[in-house]
């Protein structure tokens, strides 16, 4: 293999891919695809998701007051205090971890919204699987090679990535922070995102450095192919230009390394400030997998996951606060999602198990604001085996997001999602 080839094809798979010239516009001229193309892009909306990966344990994130005699009962040595639950205005039967505070400004203020008890028909527990049914949104007992988000990208943008970019859409369609491109964003042949693998990657991007030693052989030659990938690919120089537009930002971040969602989501609102197209970005944020020492036993509103939520608070905060002031708050809307929820009662070691139903956030300066969905029934003496009922399908969540935030129509959300479910009131 020749050295240019070796360097094209090691940067399309691990930096960034290389993509075509686009196709002509005419040809498509007409068609109900391109009138799809155009209202989607016209709309000039973003999709935000924050994946909780481990499994986030609903019932000590969003609390069932009117049901809190039960819920200590199953929790005894994790329960929260009820004098200290965060009161949601509106909505007296709920309440949120005391760790959650600028959650429950952003929902008083009408900017964040719950939907309660989300799962699928008959759950998985196993973290690869349940990862997967979510990425891809599938059915428990089928297995897809195509994610949720990767299909919606080429129902929209066909004949990617040859035809791209293009006048229509110069940008990447997806980008993930934080993480190689997850399955969400796999197409039907190729995956419709491309990955900042971490933030120093992204800040290096954009001051024109590598971050690998070049003091040995194989530093220089990983120096050579960053330094070549990132000259030659037409996507990192779109992402170069649009993050050096934006010269500030909000001082809500917290400092730098401190908390790695915040870090993430610090890029995105850059890149959504600095005039990136970009319609899909993945953030992510791990440890959610409590099974042991959730709290601390002399104070349950601190521990290991009253840390994981203040920085899920705090992150999420700062990213709307930032998004205010680049003044694009209206064009961005965002979820978090996590693999499974956790059992109804708690564990002899202070934690909680793999479990079934729980509830998302779902944010945004244009989303309905609101609890959907009822606090989930507790029994009066759960057992190890006791779940939270389903109440609201995972995928009727992404189908009332692609019908009412990026205005597809209900049959091309039928060629995206296997099945038809049903919409809630979330924009």
């Amino acid at each position: 293999m020749k050295r240019k080839d070796f360097i094209r094809n090691v940067a399309a798979g691990v930096v960034l891919p290389s993509f075509l010239n686009g196709i002509s516009l005419k040809a498509l001229a007409g068609t109900s695809l391109m009138h799809t193309l155009a209202r989607f892009m016209a709309e000039d909306r973003v999709l935000v998701l924050i994946q909780l990966a481990g499994g986030n344990d609903g019932l000590n994130t969003v609390i069932p007051i009117d049901q809190y005699a039960a819920y200590l009962a199953a929790r005894p040595n994790i329960a929260l205090p009820e004098d200290k639950l965060l009161k949601l205005n509106g909505f007296d039967k709920t309440a949120l971890h005391p760790s959650l505070t600028e959650l429950q400004q952003l929902f008083n203020d009408g900017k964040l919204g719950i939907v309660q008890s989300v799962s699928y028909p008959k759950p998985n527990f196993s973290h690869f699987r349940a990862t997967d049914i979510w990425m891809t949104a599938s059915d428990s007992s089928a297995v897809l090679n195509t994610g949720w988000a990767g299909r919606t990208l080429d129902n929209i943008f066909p004949k990617f990535p040859s035809a791209y970019p293009n006048a229509a859409m110069p940008d990447p369609l997806a980008i993930q922070v934080g993480s190689v491109v997850s399955s969400a964003l796999q197409g039907p042949t190729f995956s419709m995102g491309l990955a900042i693998s971490n933030p120093n990657k992204f800040y290096n991007l954009i001051e024109g450095k590598t971050d690998v030693e070049s003091d040995t052989r194989w530093g220089e030659q990983i120096n050579y192919i960053e330094e070549m990938s990132l000259k030659t690919d037409q996507y990192a120089d779109v992402i170069k230009k649009a993050a050096l537009k934006v010269t500030t930002q909000t001082d809500k971040y917290p400092a730098a390394g401190k908390n790695g969602l915040a870090d993430q989501l610090k890029i995105v609102s850059r890149l959504i400030g600095g005039g990136l197209k970009t319609k899909i970005y993945m953030v992510n944020m791990g440890g959610f997998d409590t099974h042991s020492k959730q709290t601390e036993e002399t104070d349950t509103t601190t521990g290991n996951h009253a840390s994981l939520l203040k920085k899920l608070s705090e992150a999420i905060n700062a990213f709307m606060a930032d998004l205010e002031m680049q003044g694009v708050k209206e064009k961005v809307m965002g979820i978090t999602f996590s693999e499974f929820g956790r059992r109804i009662k708690s564990n002899a070691s202070g934690g909680t198990d793999h479990g079934a139903a729980a509830p998302l956030f779902y944010f945004g300066h244009a989303i309905k604001g609101n609890i959907i969905g009822n606090n989930p029934v507790l029994p009066a003496t759960a057992t190890v085996q006791d779940n939270v009922v389903m109440q609201n399908d995972f995928r009727a969540v992404y189908s009332s997001i692609l019908q009412g935030w990026f205005n597809l129509s209900s049959g091309d959300v039928n060629n995206i999602l296997p099945g038809q479910f049903s919409n809630l009131p979330i924009v």
